[in-house]
């Protein structure tokens, strides 16, 4: 296995006539409907390093989406595929099981929150993971209608694209959408502490807005499950304020309604514990997880009370490729890795690094509305000089001149207006400086 340099280089402008000519092919052979947040096309990346067709090293503060968590092609992993690679790929878990699967799901089992019983399923994404939570829940409750919040996003299917809050570009034009698809009042602190500064502070008065809403317009008689994200993700790295969701989850196990914890982007030591519900100290019905559970390889599950996910028949749940060999080996490579190396300590350092050095970026600037997000899941909300209006229009010349100067960022928000930082849990912390540095410099420019 070749070591990537962990530096930042630009060996030629951005995009470099490599990517220029791929992109003249994608044009040509991908869908348009295909976006790329980056002009460039990727060669080989590791640790905190993506490097391009034409050698460029790119500072990596994306992590394809909070996939690479422990590290692009992280050595483990990389072992374990090859060896899983040349024992089998593939029989369908629904034909001739195998061990990994059992094994991955006994480590969800053990590692999630909660101390009773539990069972595990595994499937190919996230979104096919979110529709399995809410037919597992629908099967256990005999009821029908599901609640989503505000600003939530769950997936791209046609029953993920009606529970996600944002309609352009995830939902414009695609539907109708799958019925009984309700949504309730988010606690967002920044927004609602614009408004009454108590809204913004006080999580189990704003849990007793959102419950109210569910009272009148669904009935907890028909609701059979709520879902939420513990931080939001594409809505805006939202962190509800502390009580929010121990009252959502309270009133849940008062009225029947399974509880969802769609942790698919804050799972495996993102957020400085391994899942984000620990940090509420909340213990889900249903836990959903995908994206970092496997080091890049398509993989996905629904985690939870025994009671709950025993409750569809046999052969309710599967899926031809769910729990594929391959990535399953990947998978138990991944949480050897986080514990062995530390990597939940690791994403708590990453944190306090990151927030001291956007805090005083916020002092001098601003444009800066809010700082906010837990471990390796941090966010800076833009707005507009002297207000607290969106600046989607900083965010992108932002984003868009630090791709420029070779470092990855994302944006995000219902209102296209968060930078959002998800560095590898492996970067340096001299590589993180560097890259915050550029951004630091790059916001003064503009």
């Amino acid at each position: 296995m070749t070591t990537l340099e962990q530096s930042r280089l630009l060996a030629t402008e951005i995009p470099g006539p490599r990517s220029l000519e791929l992109t003249k092919r994608k044009t040509t052979a991908v869908s348009r409907g295909i976006g790329t947040t980056m002009p460039v096309f990727a060669q080989r990346a590791s640790g905190g390093i993506v490097e391009d067709v034409d050698g460029n090293r790119l500072i990596d503060l994306g992590s394809g989406i909070a996939v690479t968590t422990v590290g692009n092609s992280s050595p483990r992993v990389v072992s374990a595929v090859q060896d899983q690679v040349a024992e089998f790929t593939h029989t369908c878990f629904m034909v001739t099981p195998y061990d990994g699967y059992v094994s991955v799901c006994e480590q969800l089992n053990r590692l999630t929150p909660g101390s009773g019983e539990k069972r595990s399923a595994l499937f190919n994404t996230g979104s096919e993971a979110v529709e399995n939570a809410i037919k597992i829940a629908r099967s256990y409750t005999k009821k029908s209608a599901i609640v989503a919040f505000d600003h939530g996003y769950h997936g791209r299917t046609n029953l993920t694209m009606a529970l996600t809050a944002k309609s352009m570009p995830y939902k414009s034009g695609f539907g109708p959408f799958a019925p009984e698809i309700y949504r309730a009042p988010l606690s967002y602190p920044y927004r609602d502490g614009l408004i009454d500064k108590e809204w913004g502070t006080d999580g189990e008065l704003a849990a007793k807005r959102a419950i109210n809403v569910i009272d009148k317009q669904i009935g907890a008689g028909n609701l059979a499950a709520i879902i939420i994200e513990p931080i939001q993700g594409e809505g805006g790295f939202i962190v509800p304020a502390e009580g929010f969701l121990a009252a959502l989850l309270e009133w849940c196990r008062q009225n029947d309604v399974v509880f969802i914890a769609d942790e698919v982007q804050t799972g495996f030591a993102r957020t400085g514990a391994m899942f984000a519900c620990e940090h509420e100290g909340i213990e889900p019905d249903l836990i959903v997880t995908a994206k970092g559970i496997a080091g890049g390889l398509p993989l996905s599950a629904v985690t939870g009370r025994a009671e709950i996910m025993d409750a569809p028949h046999v052969g309710g749940l599967g899926g031809t490729y769910g729990g594929n060999p391959i990535a399953c080996a990947a998978a138990l490579a991944v949480m050897e890795t986080i514990e062995a190396d530390g990597l939940v300590e690791r994403a708590g350092e990453i944190e306090r690094l990151m927030k001291a050095r956007l805090g005083r970026l916020q002092a001098e600037d601003e444009r800066i509305g809010d700082v906010r997000g837990r471990g390796a899941m941090i966010a800076v909300e833009l707005v507009k000089s002297g207000t607290d209006e969106p600046n989607p229009e900083l965010a992108k010349e932002l984003s868009t001149a630090a791709h420029a100067a070779g470092v990855i960022v994302l944006t995000c928000g219902t209102y296209g207006n968060i930078l959002r930082f998800l560095p590898p849990l492996t970067i340096s912390d001299e590589l993180l400086e560097e890259g915050l540095d550029v951004l630091a410099l790059l916001l003064a420019d503009l």
